[in-house]
């Protein structure tokens, strides 16, 4: 599927589109596309250029976050590289815990079971099916990573808030690159559980502390070499116990400036989709394109967006960090019974450099990557790519279908700004 991966052949037209989005490729009412089991199947390649990953975020009614990751990283001929990544802060205390570990012995699929689970010595993430039932999938997630930390954890999806992609079937959810979509040089795709409840406890320099929470989930795969498929990235995840459960969703990458709709020379696209959740409903799917230069609607009647606002220059980084983030929502009801347009927005304050509020870490991306990757991406000298992490309470405004009147919902944003180049 993949055989131009290596090619250097330019394309017949130079300024064809080497880029199409999956935020552009499907109608509004076309955009929901409910996940089906080897949707979140793992695949575990060992060759080719593929980052895959597995997320599992929880947020505490106290604003707690604990989130556990998998990162399968196969790169050119080595044999891939396996990575379990957990963080957990407590915005009370602002402690830290971060652990982030090659393992052993992966497995997948382990014995008896389907490629949606997977184990090493150091963790397992164990999947389980109640069909027709009011949460017909789960995740047993157990972790030791280290000495001082443990963790158990079961997570449960909801039957009124499915799994979604961008769009139905097999080419659902692709963002490809390259002049030829049928046979791209590369590919980026998500797949979510919107809504998830989590339970279980976590074990820290031997103390053991219940947890209570709910949260979402990601599995992420970028089918190239990470250094090509964005010059940043955007990630918020919304969550509140309230209304029986509200959730606000988005992942949005900018391409570099080699991928754009008019070939190699054009790109900056940025590609945004995200979802609602409320009160424990899945109400929107939402998908939005932003072209370089392009001017967003305000009366569009899809919306999926993410502004940085009073942006300051970081020393410690080089980049211009936002000191406001501005998210955005606005698509067709998926309720049978509220036609019409859910729409929402949040406004989150992260503070400015010398007060930043909420503030979990900045990450310089490649201290933390394994080495052979760091090598075969290759990345341009003096660039250093940060991901900033932050948890914050935040209000999110909610505009039902035929109705005037917003809710305002109180519960917590986790959110990431990632810049690479």
């Amino acid at each position: 599927m993949f055989s131009s991966l290596f090619s250097t052949a330019p394309p017949a037209d130079p300024h064809a589109p080497n880029f199409h989005p999956v935020s552009s490729k499907f109608s509004p009412t076309e955009l929901f596309g409910e996940l089906k089991p080897k949707d979140t199947e793992l695949l575990c390649t060992s060759s080719g250029f593929i980052t895959e990953t597995q997320v599992f975020y929880t947020t505490t009614p106290d604003g707690k976050s604990i989130w556990c990751q998998l990162i399968h990283s196969s790169v050119g001929l080595w044999y891939p590289t396996i990575q379990f990544t957990c963080k957990i802060y407590d915005p009370e205390t602002q402690k830290s815990t971060w652990k982030s570990i090659n393992v052993s012995n992966f497995t997948c699929p382990p014995t008896g079971l389907d490629r949606r689970s997977c184990k090493a010595d150091e963790f397992s993430f164990t999947h389980k099916s109640k069909p027709d039932s009011d949460y017909p999938e789960s995740y047993i997630i157990q972790a030791n990573p280290a000495p001082d930390l443990q963790i158990f954890l079961e997570v449960t999806r909801p039957a009124s808030a499915s799994g979604w992609k961008i769009g139905s079937g097999d080419d659902g959810g692709y963002s490809k690159f390259g002049p030829d979509a049928s046979n791209p040089e590369g590919y980026v795709i998500h797949r979510f559980w919107p809504l998830m409840k989590s339970s279980g406890h976590i074990v820290v320099n031997g103390k053991a502390t219940p947890v209570e929470g709910q949260g979402m989930f990601v599995h992420a795969i970028q089918g190239m070499r990470p250094n090509l498929v964005a010059a940043s990235w955007n990630f918020g995840n919304f969550q509140s116990p309230e209304l029986g459960g509200v959730s606000a969703i988005q992942m949005e990458f900018t391409t570099i400036g080699a991928y754009g709709v008019k070939g190699a020379g054009s790109g900056g696209v940025a590609v945004n989709i995200g979802s609602l959740v409320v009160g424990g409903k899945l109400v929107a799917v939402t998908a939005e394109t932003k072209y370089p230069g392009e001017t967003s609607d305000e009366n569009a009647p899809v919306k999926c967006r993410v502004t940085h606002l009073k942006p300051a220059l970081d020393a410690d980084t080089g980049y211009q960090k936002p000191c406001e983030l501005l998210f955005e929502w606005a698509g067709p009801s998926l309720i049978a019974d509220k036609p019409g347009t859910y729409s929402a927005s949040l406004n989150v304050d992260v503070g400015d450099i010398q007060q930043p509020k909420g503030l979990i870490e900045k990450v310089d991306v490649l201290a933390e990557i394994p080495k052979v990757l760091k090598l075969a991406v290759n990345y341009v000298a003096g660039t250093k790519p940060y991901i900033y992490m932050w948890i914050n309470p935040a209000k999110l405004t909610i505009t039902e279908p035929e109705s005037d009147v917003p809710v305002e919902v109180n519960g917590h944003i986790y959110n990431e700004a990632t810049f690479i180049s």
